[in-house]
């Protein structure tokens, strides 16, 4: 498929058609910078004005899409007219494709086209000056300089000007495409943060209510049934009262803090008891110093999910949790037991271990989990300060 070829500018089309127009009229009303008599007048014919005239006009159109040849066409053009009576609005419409070749041409001739005007402009002057010793031949240079090396000039410092307001341009558009992606990506870490806490407080209380709702409805015994009831209404409360709380976090506006009221690893006796209320046979061991908070609420995450994972998955036997504080670095592990093909106990599963795989890389700590040899394990090390575990 061929490309169709650029289109004049319709400003340059109207340049043309008036500066041909307006040295027609002076033409025909006599008004030339020249008489016969002059000695550089060779073409002395009435209409000659009118031939490199039309030549400059004809290249205004190309002063956009083809600036070097248009300017090449109207130095000729202009050489032809010092020959004859010659035409002001010639030198004129000259001018203005020397201005638009550097203006609108490729970054080299932007460049050479007013060093070599102004070459010209000094050797114009100089020269002539010095054959003719006669300061009258420095007008020749005068001359040169208006009618190449000013108008060069003034398209060069537009041209710059131009290219400082592009490249000033594209600067504020990459700026705020930064800003956009900074601000996407916080709001995404922000959903990512909620999403963690949302799922480690409710899905605790889920699980203890999924697993004594099925246990009241599979025995038929008014006391586990009560007994259950009570389990489930307990986890009921508990987990809407940490709704509650979440969507008033949510709701609030200043963004950018934990959560009020973070968990800390004293309420790991309460979580705890929770579980052991909930069924299961969990022992605690701790020994650390106190510790920065959000080291504190992603311990006390873990530990939390790992106790709804065992709630849901894990064999009848002990849970057991073990908190250390050494080589910069508090070291939790929570085992359970584990049978290899056990079914879960209760509905739902998979983001758990993501969480709290998030959680210890945010902190720059490591984490594992998997079977070992009989029980199932988690183990996380998260370092007190930034860098510990680099």
């Amino acid at each position: 498929m061929s490309l169709a070829p650029p289109r004049p500018h319709h400003h340059d089309l109207r340049i043309a058609v008036g500066g041909l127009l307006g040295g027609v009229l002076l033409w025909a009303l006599g008004i030339h910078p020249r008489v016969a008599s002059d000695t550089l007048v060779l073409w002395d014919a009435p209409w000659a004005p009118l031939v490199p005239l039309a030549m400059t006009a004809a290249c205004e159109p190309l002063r956009r899409i083809r600036p070097r040849l248009g300017l090449l066409i109207g130095t000729a053009a202009l050489v032809l007219d010092t020959v004859t009576l010659g035409s002001v609005v010639t030198v004129v419409l000259y001018t203005d494709l020397m201005y638009a070749a550097v203006l609108y041409g490729s970054p080299a001739a932007a460049r050479r086209i007013p060093w070599v005007t102004g070459m010209l402009t000094v050797l114009g002057g100089v020269v002539p000056a010095a054959l003719w010793r006669d300061p009258q031949g420095l007008l020749i240079g005068v001359g040169v300089g208006v009618v190449a090396f000013a108008p060069a000039s003034t398209g060069w410092v537009v041209r710059n000007h131009r290219d400082a307001a592009e490249a000033a341009r594209l600067h504020a558009e990459q700026t705020a495409l930064l800003a956009e992606m900074d601000r996407v990506q916080a709001v995404t870490a922000e959903r990512s943060r909620f999403a963690r806490e949302l799922h480690d407080m409710v899905a605790n209380h889920l699980s203890a209510i999924a697993i004594h709702s099925t246990a009241a409805l599979s025995l038929d015994d008014p006391k586990t049934s009560k007994d259950a009831l009570a389990v489930i209404r307990e986890n009921s409360v508990a987990g809407l009262a940490e709704m509650r709380r979440l969507i008033g976090i949510l709701r609030d506006s200043s963004g950018d803090h934990e959560p009020a009221a973070s968990p800390t690893l004293d309420g790991l006796a309460t979580l705890v008891d929770g579980a052991r209320a909930n069924g299961l046979d969990v022992t605690l061991d701790t020994g650390h110093d106190s510790v920065p908070a959000p080291v504190e609420l992603a311990a006390y995450r873990i530990v939390q999910e790992s106790l709804t994972n065992a709630l849901k998955h894990a064999a009848p036997g002990r849970v057991h949790i073990s908190l250390r504080q050494h080589s910069g670095a508090l070291h939790l592990r929570v085992t359970s037991p584990y049978r290899p093909g056990d079914s879960p106990r209760a509905p739902g599963s998979g983001s758990g271990l993501t969480g709290m795989r998030e959680r210890a890389a945010l902190l720059g700590g490591s984490f594992t989990a998997g079977p070992e040899e009989d029980r199932w394990s988690v183990c996380a090390a998260l370092p007190l300060t930034e860098g510990d575990l680099a």
